[in-house]
């Protein structure tokens, strides 16, 4: 997608055929343990990762280079640097890229990280990473995120979650219990922090093909992983 100041940036989500991309703070991981997952993450995208410990806040990491800050504890990740890898880590929540000003974001979005601000986070950051501040135009991508049908929700989270995304995010589930419409949560943050031009890919972890812990209990994390590239 285009990323501004002359650059592109390279958006790939993986699949569960593709591997469990779940890391520790060391950077190991479940089966296969370090040198497998580094296999895989260079089979999705090659270059040095900065993947996060993501805790569902909203601290966001700023890399000067690519690798930098891997394993930091944060949800977000800004960088101008062509060929860092920025890396988040989904089973249901919603990967988000934000880029403009050849600058380039990701945040790793669920509900408590979305109350807590870390999209609009992310978006300050592209923007101050741009060097062009409020006056850049950034576009956003929604990746593999679990869809209101199969994600049951307390009526009283909804509203906190609402109050946030300032918005309605409230959805129904296939058995008709209330649901939180993640995707809309995201796309009421995104354009409380004035970005617009967002697409969904319109990817559901709730079907086969992806990890989700909510439909099924997996344990494995689908990653999204970007990076930007002069054109």
């Amino acid at each position: 997608m285009p990323a501004g100041d002359g650059r592109l940036a390279r958006v790939r989500c993986s699949q569960a055929f593709e591997g469990d991309f779940r890391c520790d703070h060391d950077g190991g991981a479940g089966a296969g343990g370090a040198d497998s997952l580094e296999r895989r993450r260079q089979r999705l995208m090659s270059g040095r990762w900065t993947w996060l410990e993501q805790v569902h806040g909203a601290d966001v990491a700023f890399i000067t280079e690519p690798g930098g800050c891997a394993g930091a504890v944060a949800d977000g990740a800004v960088t101008a640097v062509p060929e860092a890898v920025l890396a988040v880590h989904t089973a249901d929540c919603a990967p988000v890229v934000v880029v403009g000003g050849g600058a380039l974001g990701v945040a790793h979005a669920g509900w408590r990280g979305i109350v807590a601000g870390v999209i609009g986070q992310v978006v300050d950051g592209v923007r101050r990473a741009s060097g062009a501040g409020a006056a850049t135009q950034l576009r956003a991508v929604i990746g593999p995120v679990i869809r209101p049908s199969s994600y049951e929700f307390g009526v009283d989270d909804l509203a906190a979650v609402a109050a946030s995304a300032g918005r309605d995010v409230s959805g129904a589930t296939s058995w008709g219990t209330p649901a939180l419409d993640l995707c809309a949560a995201v796309l009421g943050a995104l354009d409380a922090a004035g970005v617009s031009d967002v697409e969904d890919l319109g990817l559901d972890t709730a079907r086969s093909g992806f990890f989700s812990h909510r439909a099924r209990g997996d344990r494995g994390r689908q990653a999204t992983a970007a990076r930007l590239e002069r054109r």
